[in-house]
């Protein structure tokens, strides 16, 4: 197994790809527990903020992102629902916390 592996195998058995989803809107943000901390992800724009993509456009938290969800009519959608949640922390959120997730987020890129 490459490191590319390995890393992608880490991040799902650890669970440290995590779905926010704010209700009743439905909005969904993606992050990733990295490294040195957690990093957004963007599959509609191919964007993840750690320093990898950033210096080298590569990213193994996207491609992990990408063994736990498929695109359907142009909507992400998770992969076999129970075992994609299995590998994957979804939590909910209600959309008068939005504001707040999102410059948390923010002031840590």
């Amino acid at each position: 197994m490459d490191l590319q592996s390995k890393k992608i195998n880490s991040l799902l058995s650890e669970k440290r790809i995590k779905l926010h989803i704010f209700e009743p809107s439905n909005r969904k943000i993606w992050t990733v527990v990295g490294a040195e901390k957690e990093y957004w992800l963007d599959p509609d724009l191919d964007f993840c903020s750690c320093p990898g993509y950033y210096f080298n456009n590569e990213c193994y938290h996207l491609d992990t992102l990408t063994v736990v969800t498929e695109v359907d009519n142009g909507v992400i959608e998770l992969k076999e629902l129970d075992w994609a949640k299995n590998k994957i922390e979804i939590i909910t959120f209600s959309d008068h916390e939005y504001e707040d997730f999102i410059a948390g987020l923010l002031s840590d890129l």
